[in-house]
């Protein structure tokens, strides 16, 4: 496996690092003071326009998010270096450091930077004009160890095909206990991964990859790299990171604050909607069928169906008179409301405004002969108050709505599912199982009615009209009031205090217009980026980085393609771990219907987390699975081989407890896999013997041991698992196979299995 020679580095090596990491420390602390110092002065220093306001504004978000990076930098700031063959020594690290002399290189340059690359990419067949890549590791602001490789031809014959960079130091990482929350890779990034993350920003790129190698690492470094490499574009429009689960978005929160970016919005599918928290269970089979498709065409006939053409005339009495409207009036009305506006709400306003005008011409019509030309009854100031009084008359008003309602998402799919035979005429051709899918009183959200909110919305459309008529009436009353105010300033106008010149004195009439006074009263949005762009649905992201995308329904992808027209998206997951029925089998089939020909695939090989010995067993699975999918190639051995026990029904809850209790002795982090049907048992008995057990969305590995499905365990890694009756997630799963492959890769260290009955035929090793 190694690909380069080590050299013993003596003690003077070490003190010599020391003395550069200290001075590394020094400039830090000036650079974070100079930081610290601006952001007091923004703070306190006056703004007598808007711009002024905007601009001390954006310093203090400048300067906020500079002191933020350089805290962040405080914890292993230097990764190592690099020796190069022309240009001397490269110090690599977490952030970049200036140099004394702007000349030279810098003190320490940022990882991220194209001069840092060799650092990860080097190899005996390809040195990239090194010769040396030192890893240094520190504790606090001590440098505790130094690893040398040296990069020559010598060494080139030296592998087995595995191309492992910083063996020791990646060896010391993976071997490290978990805390229950993802650290950052900065120090063992492979040369594999590292392709990943530089990769160009143009279109979707997937990164397929099993387990334990690395993705959902890689795609968060990738997030910071382009961060860094398209900082502008980025910090305008913001970076999105879709998660499967809370627990998962929980495990990975701190990777990106610990490389100094924190204007990233991390969501799950289920929070991608402001003022929506969508969590609650449903069946596979109706998260299925909401994610197909077929539910845009449903959702556009489900709305065609509100705009109402009755099958006999109505009649609406205004002031008395009784007035008829036939349903060719109302159809005809309709088609032109449609021809003005696409969107149901919009078009709703041509409506009434057409019917309003429809009957108020069949009002003067009753009223008096005649309402065209010079013998007119009626002046045009008389028409204008006959439409205000059929406009405000609350007969009309009731059948508008009647006719074309005002809908909300929410309440239109709300009524949407409460009535079947709605579900029916909106889904011609579909069994009457699939709709009886779909029907369901009111209740709570599940995560796949978000994609049909939005695509609701985006049918619906909003009618802001009497927003814009509020927002322009303060606009006037604030300038009104700018106005007054400086009317009744003393000295309004300049003052004569002598007849020269010199005696002119200004004012604030002088300085100061109404506008601009008016400016300063409104207020300024503060938020970041994430926080406005969690706040409104209609943001578009600079990129979007999917997690576990293989579970996403085609509903799904077409709310966020829709949230990044661009397409400019990074896509981890793994088609072999797939357990919902909307997922994939294949990425193309997924990604086909909305980015075609703007997709390339890449492949992570090699598994960085799971021993051989428990994935020898987990490829037994996959196998029996028939994907045909090869698993990674694991990079270590460990030191417990796995293991199983039958145990009886009644004795199930109390074995699982007694080995977790076993295992929480040990340094690290616990889950406990079960299938569905066993999570309050189990979670029951091992709360019984251990404290801050959790489970579910709640679960929180950083807490203490932890009760989860496979599916809530997707993603995350521990030290020990057990995995309780795998023949019941075999049979509980819809996809049974690769919910056991996903539950015996979580582990880094050790894996035991309990079953009430016999082992699956897959787990034969176990045996």
């Amino acid at each position: 496996m190694t690909t380069t020679r080590s050299d013993v580095v003596p003690d003077s090596e070490l003190a010599t690092e020391q003395e550069y990491v200290t001075d590394l420390y020094r400039r830090l602390d000036a650079a974070r003071d100079h930081a610290a110092h601006r952001l007091r002065q923004a703070i306190t220093s006056p703004a007598v326009s808007p711009q002024d306001l905007q601009e001390r504004d954006a310093t203090v978000r400048f300067q906020s998010e500079r002191v933020t990076a350089l805290d962040a930098a405080e914890p292993g700031l230097v990764v190592g270096r690099i020796d190069r063959t022309e240009d001397g020594a490269l110090y690599v690290g977490r952030i970049g450091l200036a140099a004394d002399d702007a000349t030279t290189d810098p003190a320490l340059v940022d990882w991220r930077a194209p001069a840092a690359r060799p650092f990860y990419t080097a190899t005996p067949m390809h040195p990239l004009g090194i010769v040396r890549r030192r890893h240094i590791r520190t504790r606090g602001r001590t440098v505790t160890r130094i690893d040398d490789e040296l990069i020559d031809a010598v060494t080139a014959a030296d592998t087995d095909g595995l191309q492992i960079t910083g063996e020791a130091a990646l060896l010391a990482a993976l071997g490290a206990s978990r805390t229950g929350r993802m650290t950052d890779i900065v120090r063992t990034i492979q040369a594999e991964q590292d392709r990943i993350i530089r990769a160009d920003a143009n279109g979707v790129l997937v990164v397929q990859g099993g387990p334990g190698t690395g993705k959902t690492a890689v795609a968060l470094h990738r997030a910071a790299y382009l961060l860094y490499t398209h900082r502008e574009r980025l910090a305008r429009r913001g970076l999105l990171v879709v998660g499967p689960t809370p627990t998962f978005l929980r495990y990975i929160a701190d990777v990106l604050p610990s490389l100094g970016e924190t204007g990233v919005l991390l969501s799950g599918l289920g929070q991608l909607r402001p003022g929506i928290d969508a969590r609650a269970a449903e069946s596979p089979q109706a998260a299925a069928v909401k994610g197909r498709l077929e539910m845009v065409e449903v959702l556009e006939r489900a709305v065609r169906a509100r705009q109402v053409v009755p099958q006999a005339p109505v009649q609406v009495v205004i002031d008395g008179t009784p007035l008829r409207l036939r349903p060719v009036d109302v159809a005809r009305t309709g088609s032109a409301a449609r021809r003005a506006a696409r969107l149901h709400n919009l078009a709703r306003a041509e409506f009434a405004r057409r019917l309003v005008d429809l009957l108020a011409k069949r009002l003067a019509e009753k009223l008096g002969e005649g309402i065209d030309g010079a013998r007119d009854l009626f002046g045009s100031d008389d028409l204008s108050s006959l439409r205000r009084e059929v406009a405000g008359d609350p007969g009309v008003r009731a059948l508008t709505q009647q006719l074309w309602p005002r809908l909300t998402p929410e309440g239109f799919l709300r009524e949407l599912y409460a009535d079947p035979a709605a579900i029916a005429a909106a889904t011609p051709g579909w069994s009457e199982a699939d709709r009886a899918l779909l029907h369901r009183p009111a209740g709570d959200w599940t995560p796949a009615d978000v994609p049909l909110l939005e695509e609701a919305d985006e049918l619906l459309g909003t009618d802001d009209s009497a927003e814009r008529g509020r927002a322009g009436r303060d606009r006037r009353r604030r300038l009104a009031e700018a106005q007054a105010t400086l009317d009744l300033l003393h000295g309004s106008r300049s003052t004569d205090l002598e007849d020269g010149e010199e005696g002119e004195v200004l004012s604030a009439g002088d300085l100061l217009t109404a506008e601009r006074l008016a400016d300063r009263q409104q207020e300024l949005d503060l938020r970041t980026t994430a926080e406005r762009a969690a706040a409104d649905r209609t943001w578009t992201f600079g990129h979007v980085v999917v997690d576990e995308a293989q579970e996403l329904s085609p509903m799904a992808w077409r709310l966020l393609v829709r949230r990044c027209p661009t397409r400019s998206m990074t896509v981890v997951g793994d088609v072999a771990q797939t357990g919902s029925l909307a997922g994939a089998d294949r990425w193309a089939e997924v990604l086909d219907p909305h980015a075609q020909g703007l997709w390339r695939l890449e492949e992570l090989t090699v598994n960085y987390r799971t021993p051989a010995e428990i994935m020898a067993v987990a490829a037994d699975v996959l196998a029996a699975g028939g994907t045909g999918l090869t698993p990674p190639r694991s990079v270590r051995e460990g030191g417990e081989p796995p293991w199983a026990a039958r145990v009886g029904e009644s004795d199930l809850a109390g074995r699982a407890a007694a080995c977790a209790a076993e295992w929480n002795g040990h340094e690290g982090t616990l889950a406990v896999i079960v299938p569905p049907s066993r999570v309050a048992a189990v979670t029951a008995g091992l709360a019984a013997a251990l404290p801050a057990v959790t489970s579910g969305p709640e679960a929180d590995s950083a807490a203490g041991p932890v009760v989860l499905t496979p599916t809530e365990a997707k993603g995350l890694e521990f030290d020990s698992v057990l995995v309780v009756d795998p023949q019941g997630v075999l049979d509980e799963g819809v996809r049974g196979r690769n919910d056991l492959y996903v539950a015996l890769t979580r582990a880094t260290q050790r894996l035991g299995a309990l079953t009430p009955g016999e082992l699956p035929a897959e787990l034969s090793r176990l045996a």
